[in-house]
């Protein structure tokens, strides 16, 4: 089974939902069968990529928040919630403080766990969360599919 960490933009305004749909169509579709997702929890793309996985796709998914879900914006905690039938897990690792030092130690704890990232930074702005989640993949050795948004 192929297991693959998402990251991206919390940004995604500047898109129609239907340009999202077909990047995932395009980008997360060869790796969704047989594939476990592990996503972040947070607004933007940890969002839309849950979406878009629970409806279009049997991949297993695991939601991964720096402190608890219930920290988490309401548009991610309404997307979780929507879609809780299809998320095999809910992963808190508890941080005291949601700070920059928090979502990092998230990231890398997913990317220990995956065998590749797919990155959707905005294409425009830095997205230190992001690239962070890629640098860390490139250290490791692992694979990594760079899609910009």
């Amino acid at each position: 089974m192929r297991t693959v960490a998402i990251t991206g933009t919390r940004e995604t305004g500047h898109r129609p939902l239907d340009e999202y749909r077909s990047i995932f169509e395009q980008y997360l579709a060869p790796f969704a069968p047989g594939g476990h997702f592990y996503i972040g929890g947070a607004k933007g793309i940890d969002s839309l990529t849950l979406l878009w996985l629970a409806g279009q796709t049997s991949a297993t998914i695991t939601i991964v928040v720096p402190g608890t879900l219930d920290q988490q914006p309401a548009e991610a905690r309404q997307a979780v919630a929507r879609t809780r039938d299809r998320i095999k897990d809910v992963v808190e690792l508890g941080a005291a403080e949601l700070r920059a030092p928090a979502y990092h130690a998230r990231n890398r704890w997913m990317v220990d766990r995956t065998s590749m990232t797919i990155g959707f930074p905005h294409a425009t702005k830095p997205s230190t969360g992001t690239w962070q989640t890629i640098t860390y993949t490139a250290e490791q050795g692992k694979p990594r599919l760079i899609v910009p948004v």
